[in-house]
């Protein structure tokens, strides 16, 4: 079978190969994959960056952001053939340590965790691969090809349990959310945020392509230019870029008792002057917090599914702005200017079987919940 595979290590390393059917000792669910989603840590695994074989092997199979549909699985998992599904990216380590133990991998402790097409574990941009029951999640199917998103909205949905979890720390009333950077992550941030009743303000640098009117479509208001115009005096604040002056700034412009979250990872060697003391000074007195938080476990993944069966179908499909075939992968892993979320889709375009398909048929036929111009819930 087919699959795009990378030498970790070794930049600019991916090419199409044909590898070996997965075995039955990889999980006792075999899954057709449907489609593949792109993100930046797949473009930095492919630059070289970062990315670990599984053991005995020198090549990865790339791929993280999955959807599939079941072509065979035990009775005894509740998955019939046909289902639709995505692969949990996180298997917990072998010790395991105290989270682990508990299912919570996403806060594994001593980092011996495995993750699908990055740690040492193959990916999913293969024809076809196996994975355990319980490693799975069955989407409802109205989703269609949008369920490719369920991963990215899994993060999402994590940090937003986390800052509610925060936020019972007192009486809360949250009313003023800030998410810095309209990519994937932040528009999915949006979107959960609106889902919750609160005014979303997104701040990005962009002025035209989608990202703009995505926004806007949400009910959300758009900006561009700096933090303290954008949202001062946030109850919550998602920064979704990783850019060491926003993560500074939006740590400045919180209302009393403001929760920040980092869900971007800054690439680093940029130095900035910063007055310490003065933040500091500034996060003991109003009772800030800021944190950071990574991945997702399986109830977070099933929250994601939830979020987005509730959000505008046209929405979604809006957010995935470009899709290519395996056999143009060059394509999708070359970032565009209007690009939002790109696809890899494993189904020759004809195919009845394929995503694209299933997103066209499914929401014609047995429509999810919408309402125009801003997401449901």
């Amino acid at each position: 079978m087919r699959a795009l595979v990378i030498t970790p290590g070794v930049a600019d390393s991916a090419r199409l190969e044909e590898i070996p059917e997965p075995s039955p000792e990889q999980g006792s669910v075999l899954v057709e994959t449907l489609a593949v989603g792109v993100c930046g840590t797949d473009r930095e695994i492919l630059a070289g960056e970062y990315g670990a074989a599984p053991p005995g092997e020198n090549h990865l199979v790339l791929g993280h952001e999955s959807l599939g549909r079941v072509v065979s699985a035990p009775m005894s998992s509740g998955l019939l053939p046909g289902a639709l599904v995505v692969g949990i990216v996180r298997r917990p380590d072998p010790v395991p340590c105290p989270n682990c133990a508990v299912g919570e991998w996403d806060m594994c402790r001593n980092g011996q965790y495995t993750e699908h097409g990055i740690k040492e574990l193959h990916g999913f941009c293969r024809e076809r691969f196996r994975i355990e029951p319980d490693r799975v999640i069955e989407l409802d199917a109205r989703l269609g090809g949008a369920g490719v998103l369920v991963e990215p909205a899994s993060v999402v949905a994590k940090a937003w349990e986390h800052i509610e979890r925060i936020g019972q720390r007192s009486r809360w009333t949250p009313q003023r959310v800030l998410v810095t950077g309209a990519g994937p992550i932040g528009l999915l941030a949006a979107m959960m945020g609106v889902q919750r009743g609160l005014e979303v303000h997104v701040l990005d640098r962009v002025t035209e392509g989608p990202k703009p009117d995505l926004v806007r479509d949400l009910g959300a208001t758009y900006h561009i230019g700096v933090v303290a115009k954008a949202c001062a005096n946030a109850d919550i604040v998602l920064e979704c870029t990783g850019v060491a002056q926003l993560v500074f700034d939006v740590m400045q412009c919180t209302a009393h008792n403001g929760i920040v979250c980092l869900t971007g990872i800054s690439s680093g060697g940029r130095k900035l002057e910063a007055d310490i003391a003065a933040l500091n000074r500034a996060m003991v007195l109003e009772n800030d917090v800021v944190f950071g938080t990574v991945n997702a476990n399986r109830r977070h993944y099933e929250a994601a599914a939830t979020a987005l069966c509730k959000a505008d179908r046209r929405w979604l499909d809006r957010l995935i702005s470009r899709r290519a075939p395996l056999e143009s992968w060059q394509d999708a892993l070359v970032h565009q200017p209007n690009d939002v979320k790109t696809v890899i889709e494993l189904k020759a375009n004809d195919d009845k079987q394929s995503a694209h398909f299933l997103s066209d048929s499914v929401s014609v036929r047995n429509p999810l919940p919408e309402a125009p111009g801003h997401t449901g819930g």
